[in-house]
């Protein structure tokens, strides 16, 4: 087998999380061109459903949209159930799905806190634990977390310590998620992207435009990234060419952390 035919994902199924926009939808076009079947889960049926119709028109594997709030477990168990009566399988999850509620430590109300956690942090559990169970049951598979870079750092000058605290909780579920499951052949890493023009990056600068002048200022590139950075080293994650790979963190922030 050539290296290049360790990054194909042929007769795979991927689930991605809020895959109908930004660094999801990269992913998911991304594993679709390797060759991977494609769920397109969201909250929002009908950008979930223009989603995977583009995909399969433009990549011409098959996709399937399903409504699902991460956060509901009744959701993500039904997701999960629809992904194997579609496809049989699931081979590669990408827990993607995340929002962020920029607001001062004092002023944020635990309500919010909480939201952040459910969404950003527990979901991510839920889908592993129903999505786990499938690869338990079959041959293994591979788990993607889509982290942040603010795992490891304080973001400044803007303010959310919930999402800081989602995001610091992911690297440790990856770690111990990686350890329980090695003995089934599943896989488990995260990417951490740094600043990635996304609609929340637009929502968060539409509010201060003068953040990106903050953040081009510390990073060792000149531009923010693009969501397309993201997808390759997804596609690497989910592949036999990562074989080798688990319980690992991958920063694209261009250099951002560096200083």
């Amino acid at each position: 087998m050539s290296v290049l035919d360790r990054f194909q994902l042929d007769g795979k199924t991927a689930i991605v999380t809020g895959g109908n926009r930004g660094i999801g939808n990269a992913i998911a076009h991304g594993l679709a061109e390797a060759g991977s079947d494609v769920v397109i889960a969201n909250r929002d049926a009908d950008s979930g459903r223009e989603a995977a119709s583009e995909i399969a028109e433009e990549t011409g594997v098959e996709t399937l949209a399903v409504s699902a709030d991460v956060s509901d477990e009744d959701d993500v168990r039904e997701m999960v159930e629809a992904t194997v009566d579609e496809f049989g399988t699931i081979d590669i999850l990408v827990n993607n799905a995340g929002i962020v509620l920029a607001e001062p430590a004092r002023e944020k109300s635990a309500e919010d806190f909480r939201k952040t956690l459910e969404i950003n942090l527990t979901g991510a559990f839920l889908c592993s634990k129903y999505a786990g169970e499938e690869m338990i049951a079959s041959d293994g598979g591979s788990i993607i977390n889509i982290s942040s870079m603010s795992a490891y750092i304080a973001n400044h000058p803007q303010t959310h310590v919930d999402y800081q605290a989602s995001k610091g909780g992911m690297e440790a579920f990856k770690n111990q998620l990686a350890s329980e499951w090695a003995e089934y052949g599943i896989r488990i890493n995260n990417i951490n992207p740094g600043y990635i023009e996304t609609d929340i990056i637009a929502n968060l600068l539409s509010d201060r435009p003068d953040l990106e002048e903050a953040w081009l200022d510390g990073m060792l590139q000149d531009e923010l990234g693009d969501p397309d950075d993201i997808a390759p080293l997804a596609v690497y994650l989910a592949s036999d060419a990562a074989s080798y790979v688990t319980g690992t963190s991958v920063i694209i922030d261009g250099g951002y952390t560096v200083r």
